[in-house]
């Protein structure tokens, strides 16, 4: 690698212990423990309120941050239970849940087991969210630090931004496996070193193993990075000839990568694509989440410089806001561009990014929250296989750590100026500050919105509903959990997944006929759960007919239903008066919840 524009090559002896040459190594060991110390502030800023009020969850997606408890309590039972770490009969009884098609984070809820069974899914959930985005800033700074620019300062701006970024706050709303992107520096570190002479195999070995560690945290940053990886590569070929020296060993190292990774994700992946639970792509609704074009040059609603009503309908929800940039840092971004555009990389990244910013357009491109009617390059690359897994607006995700990228190169331009020019030295450092202040400013992130979460009932959290399960029955609770109400998920996870329920949520085929196996965020539905569904959505009961009746009976036996709970719940009166009227059992008050014994009816 070189410093960018001027061409020179960073030495080892320039960025190892010290980073810069001629700097005292222990002056640069403390610069790092301050920039971590910098990194772990932010990430504790950003969650800071469910650290101080521990009841709280997160405002804008309870439901993720639900599925993510029971992801690691899946974990835990994997290293406590020997459990089938794949796929789990803990939820969607009598189905069971292919997790390998869904978010099952095992390289981080294996590692965290024991955090999990002595403090409870939430706290891991936390310190899963918490320490994701300190770990990826981390990750970048050394990497950046050491391997890319061979600067700590301009490492720090760069990998600040990777980890802090507004699309990064905005999935720090229930998505740790997203903000969680430590590994991405380092498969960029490996594929670089795949160049060194004489160690293919060890080189290849190694970036195989990150790779795989990094499709079991979210194969979706996984494609990116590898498209990433390729363009930048191709342009290093094509720009820098000098390189195509390492082509031998580079080629050599990357087959190894290739094969190792291939054998040992052979298996998860055949689960993924092929196994029980498997379905051909998302649903139309959620493939047409896409990138308004307007929302580049806006700020997100979790910036300095934002609020809920400015980013209203710009993203789909307050968790898929990926490129809230502001005007000043793209018109930042652009003057970096142009000014280190005979930097192959530059030009390279450039290119990419431009790239990731149309395909998150969509099928059809969006300006201020109307449909402009031109179709986007979306349109023509959706159906593929692999791709129809995408959610589109994600693209522009991956914009994020090219920015970074970008601003780090940039950085280090501006200090080679400085030490070139030392008696314009101030003028420089003082319109660098301005500049960078400008641009970045606006887009500090602030703290999650928290809610208070209703507690775990006692029922649930005392064993009261052991006895109901005997011979293999589940929990059916009021609501049946989907997308909008995943509570159940919670208190199962509570349980260690020693108490089943009926339904979930979770991606799982819709094996209706004509529906082609494409995602639902929960089971097919049946007419009990749509029943309770009508309630929840507008507190009133349908009319219960003996059709209804029937249909109720059927739905519990094939749920293998023991008994049905009613916990806390705006509707609660009419979602207890509907199953009363439906199983024509009165239910009992116990410990937080309506109870419903339907054993006799599912015997």
């Amino acid at each position: 690698m070189t410093t960018p524009d001027s061409g020179r090559p960073v030495e080892e002896s320039e960025v190892g212990e010290s980073g810069r040459g001629g700097e005292n190594p222990r002056s640069g060991r403390w610069r790092d423990a301050a920039a971590v110390l910098s990194f772990a502030l932010l990430g504790f800023w950003v969650t800071a309120r469910m650290w101080w009020n521990p009841a709280d969850g997160i405002r804008d997606n309870r439901t993720d941050m639900a599925q993510f408890e029971w992801m690691m309590a899946h974990g835990a039972r994997v290293v406590s239970e020997f459990a089938y770490p794949f796929s789990s009969d803990r939820m969607n009884v009598p189905e069971s849940v292919n997790l390998m098609a869904n978010t099952s984070v095992l390289s981080v809820s294996l590692p965290m087991t024991p955090i999990t069974l002595l403090f409870g899914t939430r706290a891991a959930f936390l310190i899963f969210l918490t320490f994701g985005m300190i770990a990826t800033a981390t990750a970048w700074y050394f990497v950046l630090s050491r391997v890319l620019v061979g600067s700590r300062g301009p490492a720090w701006l760069g990998a600040t931004f990777c980890a802090y970024a507004p699309a990064m706050v905005s999935h720090a709303n229930a998505h740790p496996n997203i903000v969680s992107q430590f590994v991405v520096p380092l498969i960029i570190w490996r594929t670089l070193r795949l160049a060194e002479p004489g160690r293919w195999l060890r080189n290849g070995i190694l970036l195989a193993l990150v790779i795989v560690w990094q499709a079991f945290l979210n194969l979706e940053i996984l494609l990116m990075t590898a498209i990433g990886l390729g363009v930048v590569v191709v342009a290093l070929a094509i720009g820098r000839p000098e390189l195509r020296r390492s082509a031998r060993p580079f080629l050599a190292g990357l087959g190894v990568a290739a094969a190792v990774s291939a054998v040992l994700l052979a298996y998860p992946l055949y689960v993924q694509f092929f196994g029980p639970g498997a379905y051909n792509g998302l649903s139309w609704l959620i493939r047409g989440y896409s990138t308004d074009l307007a929302s580049f040059v806006a700020y997100a609603r979790e910036s300095l410089a934002g609020d809920a009503r400015s980013a209203a309908g710009l993203a789909k929800n307050p968790t898929e806001e990926n490129a809230f940039f502001g005007w000043p840092l793209v018109i930042l971004v652009a003057a970096l561009v142009w000014w280190l555009r005979r930097d192959v990389v530059v030009i390279g990244l450039a290119v990419l990014g431009l790239l990731f910013a149309l395909l998150s357009l969509g099928r059809e491109i969006r300006f201020d929250r109307r449909e402009t009617g031109i179709p986007g390059p979306w349109a023509a690359l959706e159906d593929l296989p692999l791709l129809h897994s995408v959610v589109p607006t994600r693209w522009a995700l991956a914009i994020t750590p090219i920015i970074g990228l970008l601003l780090a190169y940039g950085a280090a331009r501006v200090r080679e100026l400085a030490t070139d020019y030392p008696d314009r030295r101030s003028q420089i450092r003082f319109a660098t500050a301005t500049v960078l202040a400008m641009a970045l400013v606006p887009v500090l992130p602030t703290p999650l919105p928290t809610k208070r979460l209703e507690p775990t009932p006692e029922f649930v959290t005392s064993g009261a509903w052991r006895p109901y399960l005997a011979g293999g029955r589940a929990v059916v609770t009021l609501p049946l959990p989907d997308t909008e109400y995943a509570d159940p998920l919670r208190w199962s996870a509570q349980t260690r997944l020693e108490m089943p329920i009926a339904r979930g949520y979770f991606l799982g085929p819709d094996t209706r006929p004509g529906r082609d196996r494409i995602a639902l965020f929960t089971a097919p539905p049946r007419a009990t759960s749509s029943f309770f569904g009508t309630i929840r959505r507008t507190g009133e009961v349908p009319p219960v007919t003996a059709q209804a009746r029937r249909e109720a009976v059927q739905d519990l036996r094939y749920w293998r239903a023991g008994v049905v709970i009613l916990g806390p719940h705006e509707h609660a009166d009419a979602l207890r008066t509907g199953m009363t009227e439906l199983t024509d059992i009165e239910p009992t008050y116990i410990g937080g919840v309506w109870v419903w014994d339907v054993r006799s009816l599912t015997d």
